[in-house]
This record gives structure tokens, sequence and C-alpha cells, in this order.
């Protein structure tokens, strides 16, 4: 599993760091400001949907019930079932795209009532929001072609897939910026790009591996139930967790101007390790688990997931103490020129220590639900999530008032550890021969060695080594920190016998003696 993580990882990786840039040069031409809040605003309406239609719950209850196909059936009712999927998402999420075109005014009043006080920025928001549903169609398909190639054992095209989506959305301000009125419409023509490239790139893969798309619908099919059986309780679970960031979405359209352009440029730094390492384990262990299940070797389920949480926690935990000790540094070098100033550093960087601190959470959810979804449990999932929606939101006014908008981000961090925990212990309940007290040392360890590599690389004064004040400097600043953290944090884990790390070696050797 480790290898097919790696693969993901580095390929995931390639995409996120296109993603940084996607982000870079979205600060650089509008900064944080009125466009900015209503392009996040009329973004986040298709985007939350594309959680429930595509990368989510959909694609959650595909691979599972179509793996099994594969294994009990073969490709050809496996392939045939891909069809009936595909084609009943034409027909209904294009219903849904038209609607959500028709009431765009209605669904941003909603998640933006705050905007009604300034009516250029809600029609802004309202006329990005139509351009962009069309994304939710083309995402939507994606996500399946992904579940396809992901369960015949083909993890690299549909990974680094996404970093079309960001080609799309930095090439076309870039190209387009000068020619309109209003620029921000760059952004949202860069959204529709970047889902066409995203999609289309997967074609010649699943080309390759036989598969072949035809239009027909049959929602009687017992695949497409089982389908929509497991998928049901993920919507209940999923809506619950959109109606939050909703919420949130409303509550800082109320606060400060660029607020909800803070929040975002913080969660999308903070979602760069979380994809490039748990998304990545998560994907993998999706359809190893499926195929466990299917196969009846339901021993093999306990290994898979000590393996997947034991990888994730020791890429995860480090990244949090970087970003949480080394918030202002990262921000300053990735996001700080142009429009986007000294100001919206200092806000963006206190955001981002608030979602930093529930990473681990965010990271365990990735891989802990995934295990319940091979089992044909998406009912336990769903639970726990609107617990800790509720959780969430009544978190939301607790830490408001104390925090600012990035109380937001404190409570969607308390929410996501929460959910994590019920996750893990209610895992057992599926798998019996699952023990607590390995992960948690381990855990424990991982922890230890990040902290004791933060305060030892925290220790050098940068700003007096490193005087240029420049790209160079700033680069030079994060570099050493990363270098050092990376150092440390393996030295340490090495003194504390961390099994992460005897398999990192082991890996490098193999790979060494392959050449």
């Amino acid at each position: 599993m480790a290898v097919s993580a790696t693969k993901v990882s580095s390929a995931t990786a390639f995409s996120r760091v296109l993603g940084l840039v996607r982000e870079q040069v979205f600060a650089y031409l509008f900064g944080a400001g009125m466009a900015t809040d209503a392009f996040v605003a009329a973004f986040r309406i298709p985007n939350l949907l594309r959680d429930l239609f595509a990368e989510g719950a959909l694609s959650s209850a595909f691979v599972p019930v179509f793996k099994e196909k594969m294994v009990k059936e073969g490709t050809d009712e496996a392939y045939r079932l891909a069809n009936l999927v595909i084609s009943g998402l034409i027909l209904i999420v294009g219903v849904v795209v038209a609607l959500g075109i028709l009431f765009s005014p209605q669904l941003v009043y909603i998640s933006a009532k705050g905007f009604i006080s300034n009516p250029e920025k809600f029609e802004l928001t309202v006329a990005l929001t139509r351009i962009m549903w069309i994304y939710l169609l083309l995402v939507s398909v994606s996500a399946v072609c992904m579940g396809i190639l992901n369960s015949a054992g083909r993890f690299g095209i549909p990974a680094i897939s996404p970093a079309l989506f960001n080609l799309g959305m930095i090439i076309s301000p870039i190209l387009l910026y000068h020619y309109f009125n209003i620029p921000i419409y760059t952004m949202a023509i860069g959204v529709l790009v970047g889902g066409i490239g995203q999609l289309v790139f997967q074609i010649p893969s699943l080309i390759n591996i036989g598969y072949r798309f035809k239009f027909f619908i049959n929602l009687a099919d017992e695949g497409v139930r089982r389908i929509i059986r497991l998928i049901s309780p993920m919507i209940l679970g999923l809506s619950a967790s959109r109606i939050n960031i909703l919420i949130n979405t409303l509550l800082a359209s109320f606060l400060m101007e660029g607020a909800m352009s803070y929040l975002n440029y913080a969660y999308r730094l903070m979602h760069f390790p979380l994809g490039v390492f748990a998304v990545s384990v998560g994907t993998v262990v999706l359809p190893k688990s499926s195929g466990t299940v299917a196969g009846n070797q339901l021993d093999q389920l306990a290994k898979i997931f000590y393996e997947s949480i034991g990888l994730t926690m020791f890429l995860i935990i480090p990244s949090t103490a970087y970003l949480v000790g080394f918030s202002d540094d990262l921000v300053r070098l990735i996001f700080e020129r142009g429009a986007f100033g000294a100001e919206a550093t200092l806000q963006t960087s206190y955001a981002l220590i608030f979602y930093s601190l529930g990473l681990f959470g965010f990271a365990g959810v990735r891989v802990a639900a995934p295990a319940y979804y091979a089992m044909g449990d998406a009912r336990r999932p769903m639970m726990y999530s609107i617990y800790t929606v509720a959780v969430n939101i009544i978190l939301n006014f607790a830490f408001m008032p104390l925090w600012g908008f990035a109380g937001l981000a404190a409570a969607t961090s308390v929410a996501g550890i929460l959910n994590f925990l019920l996750l893990l212990f209610n895992l057992r309940k599926k798998i019996t021969d699952l023990h607590y007290s390995g992960i948690f040392v381990g855990i424990f360890k991982i922890t230890v060695a990040s902290v004791a590599a933060y305060f030892i690389v925290n220790l050098v004064d940068y700003p007096a080594l490193i005087t240029n004040r420049g790209i160079v400097g700033k680069t030079a600043i994060v570099g050493l920190q990363v270098i050092g953290m990376l150092a440390f944090y393996l030295f340490f884990a090495w003194l504390l016998r961390l099994n992460e790390v005897r398999r990192l070696v082991g890996f490098i050797f193999r790979k060494n003696n392959q050449r």
C-alpha cells in the first residue's frame, strides 16, 4: 500500500503545488476584498455540491460496488455499471445545474446574506455563481472516471488530473485579465476550462483499460440500487457538513471586508498537506479495503488500517507543527505580493494557525471513513458527521467573540477532531481485532518528535541570519525551516523507533536496488 500511496502522493503533490500557484496568482491579481469575497462565496455553492455528486459521497459509494463487480463478475459487468452511473449523473446533475443557474440569486441570498448591504457585491456573486454551476457536471463525471481507474489499479492519472483544473485557473486570468472590465470573471472562466481539462485528461487511460462509454439509463439495476442505498446516508451526512460550511460562509459575510478571503487562503494552505498525504492514502485505502471485503479476507482489514493511519499521522502531525509554528513566514512567501499586503498576511496566518490545529482530525477522517464504506456501512459516518456539525455550529458562536473570523476556523478544527475520534473509537465494532494502544502510542511518539523538531528549529533568528527581504530571502527562510524540521523530525522519530521510519528506509533501499 505504501508504494501505491507514494505514487498517488507524488501526483497529488504536483497538483497541490499548482494549486498553491493558482492561489498565488489569485492573491497577486485580486488580493483580499470585495471581488475575491464574491468569487469565494460564488464558487462555494457548486463546490459544496461537488462533495455530494462527485468527490465525496458518489465516489465513496461507487468504488466498493464497482470493485466487487470487477472481482466477482468481471470487467464487462463493472463497466456496464459505470455506464449506468455516468448516464444517470448526466441526467440528474444536468437538472441540478439548470435549477442552480435559475435560482442563483436565492441561493446567494441564503448563503451570503451579508452581501445584501452591498448590491454590487451581491450581483457580482450571483453572476459568478451562474457561470460556475456547469463545473459541477464536469467534476461529477470526472469523479466516476477516477473511481474506475483507481479500482483498476491506475492511481497516477486520476491523482494528477486535478492539476489540469489548477492549470485552467492559472492560465485563464493571466491571459484574459486585461480583456475584462471586471477581471474576477476570468477566474470563473478558469474554473470551467480546468474542469474540462480534468475530465478529458483521463479519457486516454480509460480507453487503455478497455472502457467505452455508452449512454443508457436503468435505475432498477441491482448495482445502481446498491450504490443508491449506500450513497443515501452519505448524502445526509455530507449535507449536514455542507450546511455547516454554508453557515460559516453566512457568518463570514457579516464580518470585516476580506474575512472570507482570509479564511479561504488559510484553508488552501492547510489543505496542501491534507491533500498530498491523507487524501492520497485514503484514495488507496478505499479500493484496497473494498477488494479485501469482496475477497472475504476480513483479517487483513486491521492491518490495512494500522498501516494507513500510521503513515498518515507520520506525515500530517509534523506538517501541523510547521504550519502552526511558522504560519506567518509561509503566508508571506506564498501570497505577499501585488494586491496582497502585510495586513492580509497577518490575518491569513492567524486563520491558518487555527485550521492547522485540526489537521490530524481532518486527516484521520479521510482514512477512517473509507474503512466503513468498504464494509458497506455509510450510516455510522453519517451520524457522526451530523453530531460534529451540530457541535461546530455551536462552537462558531462561542469562538467568534474570542477570535473573530478565525473562530470559524477554530470551530471547524475542533469538530474535525471530534469526527475522527468518533469514527476511530467505533471502528472496533466493525473490525473486532483492532487495538487502539498501538495507534495512540504511535501518535504520541510522532507528536513528541514533531514538537521537539519545531522548538529546535525555532531557536534560529532567521531575519537576523538572512537580511534579504525579497523573494530570495523569503524562500531561504522557509527552505531552512522545512529542511531543519524534516531533519530533526526524522532524527527524533528514529530515536523513538517509529515503525514508519523503518518502512521509509526499507522503501528507499528497495527503490535503489531496483535501479
